[in-house]
């Protein structure tokens, strides 16, 4: 026995000398002591997500007492979620990153609350997304935020902060959806809570291994995280025509109607794909059939219109919120080029998403005319629509890159001639095709007609007559980071915060922040000054004041800005510089004519985008 006693004694010698060992170089800050309690950090083994999940937020109305989310016993509905087609497994495209809801069902583990643990991930992408939301058990609360680690195959690594928004409290205008009630142990409650899609940067080109999640700032609040994944390259594809939605408006009802909506290329290629968006809805919206097709004259195709597929599938259904690219289409589409693309849509619709201001004419069928959507004549498309529902890209293979032209009404074309594409962003790309000193990129229009830089004019849920879209500060990562190949944006707003009252400021930091986000991503800003408005009816001497701090600003930037477009000087009248020259003055003192639109697409230095 003695013996025995011996080396039983031994080992426990070794193992205390090994863990004051182990202690030192801790407190040296040479390892990481691990929180053993906790299984996602036990060794250092990164684990999938779903195997770290330790929290219940979802529960089927019948029996809201088993989940508890938030500490207090609240909780999701299941049925919500089912009704917003956020169904467990489901698929959800969001700002371009392909996230998944749990497949947990109702009652049983379906998020992890971040506490510092490794999560297997890998893959190369150009950023990193998260489905999140915080909470807290003393009731709504504030945004949630932590600094958390990527880790690189080759051994080197970067940091990221994350912030999620309250489940109860966040912005409407950021959500990825919204659902109407609230689950209790005492039932359910009519009340929004929330689920947002936030993204972060990552090193491009380098190999994932592992993300460390952050850690909640406090033990009273949580920050959960249900899906994560990284947002793929662009691989070849670059973004020809873009139009961001502004709002969720009301519409017919629309039964059995074709949409046959017409764009314009900004660049060709040999192959091309669709973006739809359900942004901003609280139910999914199905799709029966989509073609793409040369325009002809008026809604007549200039040839046999193709048919889209995604998935393999010629319809699809986009959950609230999701966005959804159609598969890739061997169909040429040539630059600066009229397309019709139709979409069928099969049911009764009462409200879509739209990008509300086009300058531009589209067509569509009357009530139970069925699928038009491969009709190359135009009989069939008897009515005008001036929104563009839906589709919100059109991307085409090959190409350089893209430039966002991020704006208000005038980037959005208002006074230029209709059905006419003479946006300065149209005219910019002309531009661009027309030379050979610098490449051909493609050019976005991320123009909405009333939007502002600091405040939502939409509240982002819900349908509105008010269509002018989430702040340019809350739409940032959706209608310029997540754009296809986006390499350069140019930001011209600010005249709509001026002449509501906000202050220069409040416009300056908000720009601040959009190029400090961009820069992050990789993203090169330009900035335009404030184009004059004098004569407008409030474009008033305060207003005028706060235009000329924030060019002051622009011009002056210290570097904040990689290059920046004189769109002021460009137009102003030198007698009166609160005003716009006569000729580029598309009559109402604040929007320009054609001649205006020139002005400001011949004012971009080529070489600096």
């Amino acid at each position: 026995m003695a013996p025995r006693q011996s080396r039983h004694r031994r080992n426990r010698r070794w193992r205390a000398a090994g863990a004051a060992a182990a202690g030192a170089l801790c407190a040296a800050g040479l390892v990481h002591a691990p929180a053993l309690a906790d299984p996602g950090l036990r060794g250092s083994e990164p684990l999938p997500l779903e195997r770290l999940f330790d929290n219940t937020a979802v529960s089927d109305d019948a029996r809201p007492g088993e989940a508890d989310f938030d500490g207090a016993g609240g909780s999701f509905s299941a049925q919500d979620l089912k009704a917003a087609g956020w169904t467990p497994g489901r698929a959800l495209t969001l700002d371009g990153s392909p996230l998944r809801w749990p497949r947990s069902a109702p009652g049983r583990p379906d998020n992890v609350r971040a506490a510092g643990q490794t999560v297997r991930l890998r893959g190369r992408g150009q950023a990193l997304s998260f489905l999140v939301a915080s909470s807290s058990a003393a009731g709504p609360g504030g945004d949630v935020s932590g600094t958390g680690t990527v880790r690189y195959r080759d051994g080197s690594h970067t940091a990221y902060r994350l912030t999620a928004p309250d489940w109860r409290r966040g912005l409407l205008s950021t959500k990825a959806v919204a659902l109407p009630h609230l689950n209790t142990p005492a039932g359910r409650r009519t009340e929004t809570t929330r689920l947002h899609a936030v993204t972060v940067p990552v090193a491009r080109g380098r190999e994932v291994e592992s993300v460390v999640l952050p850690r909640a700032p406090r033990a009273s609040v949580q920050l959960h995280i249900f899906s994560m994944a990284l947002r793929a390259p662009s691989n070849g594809w670059t973004g020809s025509w873009a139009a961001p939605p502004s709002g969720y408006a009301a519409v017919g009802p629309w039964t059995d109607r074709t949409l046959r909506l017409v764009v314009r290329s900004s660049v060709g290629g040999q192959r091309t794909r669709i973006r739809l968006e359900n942004t901003f809805a609280g139910q999914p919206v199905r799709v029966g059939h989509a073609t793409v097709a040369l325009r002809g004259k008026g809604a007549a195709t200039a040839g046999r219109p193709r048919t889209l597929t995604f998935g393999d599938r010629e319809d699809v259904v986009i959950p609230a919120g999701a966005q959804q690219f159609s598969d890739p289409l061997g169909f040429r589409v040539p630059p600066d080029t009229s397309l019709l693309v139709s979409l069928h849509l099969p049911g009764t619709v009462r409200a879509l998403p739209v990008h509300y201001y086009t300058n531009q004419h589209s067509y569509l069928t009357q009530d139970e005319e069925g699928d038009r959507t491969e009709d190359r004549d135009a009989g069939a498309f008897t009515e005008s629509l001036t929104s563009w529902p839906l589709l919100t890209g059109i991307d085409v293979s090959g190409g350089t890159g893209s430039v966002v032209a991020l704006g208000d009404s005038i980037t959005d074309g208002e006074r230029s001639k209709p059905d006419a594409d003479g946006r300065w962003p149209d005219l910019l790309a002309r531009r661009l095709r027309a030379q050979s000193a610098v490449p051909a990129y493609g050019v976005l229009n991320s123009g909405i007609s009333g939007n502002r830089v600091v405040d939502d004019r939409y509240p982002g849920n819900g349908t509105s007559s008010t269509l002018s879209g989430v702040s340019a500060g809350h739409r940032l990562e959706r209608d310029v980071l997540a754009q296809t190949s986006v390499r350069t944006v140019v930001v011209f707003e600010g005249v709509n915060d001026i002449r509501a009252g906000t202050t220069a400021a409040q416009v300056i930091a908000a720009l601040r922040s959009i190029a400090e986000r961009a820069h992050e991503r990789g993203v090169r800003v330009v900035a335009a000054t404030i184009a004059p408005c004098g004569g407008y009816w409030d474009c008033t001497a305060t207003a005028e004041a706060q235009r000329a701090a924030i060019n002051r600003h622009i011009r002056e930037n210290g570097g904040l800005y990689d290059a920046v477009f004189d769109f002021d000087r460009a137009v102003r009248d030198p007698a009166r510089p609160e005003r716009m020259l006569p000729r580029f003055d598309g009559g109402d003192h604040l929007h320009p004519n054609d001649a205006g639109m020139k002005a400001f697409a011949d004012t971009v230095d080529l070489r600096r985008l």
